[in-house]
């Protein structure tokens, strides 16, 4: 496949160098000294198996790469956005587009088949742009269960995780679903394609929209959060309110909450990606991981009293740091 990688970062350069390696026909879209470096000296990423070396065509900018089988987006859900005309224009008739962004997308009641069809999350996609610029036809959702890092410029690193779940919108069973996830199998990843890519999302985001905002507020990694009984029990209780949300929309939640914690109990010493986001004086990913969980629960006529404590005091820190 043709697949373009817009965002090289830990998660999209992991994917193109991967891919890349398996014979794919890669192109990434990079910025600043991460572009020149892979311009320079390749791609590289250093992972369990050792340090492999990709020269997949990069740019700045999308049109520069020419036509496309797929557009998989790495960056980040709040940056979607700031590449989202560039994408759209540089769509050809069959293009794909995968979204890999954590949290709730954009496109959530788009092809949803329930009671809010189509409705737009303001929490997201404020003004309406992005579903207007990427639409839902083109659009293959996933879930990634992948840790990377940037190293240095042109440098990924792959600290665990290999599973990138797919899924149309609609549930359907598709070739282009079933090429994409295909390709991905050929570069070591576990792709397996949903049914159901809503309820994946949200058994991410039962972790996320909890431990990743308490993270960042305290510095503190995720074995840390759950072995102190008084974190602890605020996690328990802000996922109860996660989970009442998810099932207001029709989720079914296989896990219980003591099972979704002990999950990432066992991670260790991980630093949550706001954490990480925090720490760099990066934007985090507010929106999509919490303020959506919070718009959804107002939709659905519930509030979330310690969510919406989390994301004020998460977004009072980002605004003064």
């Amino acid at each position: 496949m043709r697949i373009a990688i817009v965002g090289t970062g830990a998660i999209g350069g992991l994917l193109a160098a991967r891919l890349a390696r398996a014979g794919e026909q890669v192109c990434v879209v990079a910025r600043g000294a991460h572009l020149e470096a892979i311009r320079a000296h390749g791609l590289k990423l250093i992972d369990a198996e050792g340090e492999h070396v990709t020269r997949p065509a990069a740019s700045s900018r999308l049109a520069d790469l020419g036509a496309q089988d797929c557009v998989a987006l790495g960056v980040k859900a709040h940056q979607v956005g700031d590449v989202a005309a560039d994408v759209a224009a540089a769509l050809g008739p069959e293009t794909i587009v995968l979204t890999a962004q954590n949290g709730v997308p954009w496109w959530y009641f788009h092809k949803s088949g329930g009671p809010h069809e189509g409705r737009r999350l303001a929490s997201v996609d404020p003004d309406g742009r992005l579903g207007a610029l990427l639409p839902a036809e083109r659009l293959i959702g996933s879930v990634v269960y992948a840790a990377g890092e940037i190293v240095a410029p042109g440098v990924i690193r792959h600290a665990e995780g290999n599973r990138f779940t797919l899924g149309e919108l609609d549930g359907a069973e598709t070739p282009r679903a079933t090429a994409l996830s295909a390709a991905l199998t050929g570069a070591g990843f576990k792709a397996p394609v949903s049914a159901d890519i809503r309820t994946e999302i949200w058994m991410k985001l039962w972790g996320n929209a909890t431990l990743n905002p308490v993270s960042a507020l305290t510095g503190a990694t995720l074995i840390d959060i759950c072995q102190y009984a008084p974190s602890r029990a605020l996690i328990a209780a802000m996922m109860a309110e996660v989970k009442a949300v998810g099932e207001a929309h029709g989720i079914r939640f296989r896990l219980s909450i003591d099972k979704r914690i002990a999950g990432a109990e066992a991670i260790g010493a991980h630093k949550t990606s706001m954490l990480q986001d925090v720490e760099a004086g990066r934007a985090p990913e507010i929106e999509a991981l919490v303020g959506a969980v919070i718009e959804m629960g107002r939709i659905a006529g519930l509030q979330c009293p310690r969510l919406e404590a989390a994301y004020a005091m998460v977004k009072l820190k980002t605004r003064r740091s």
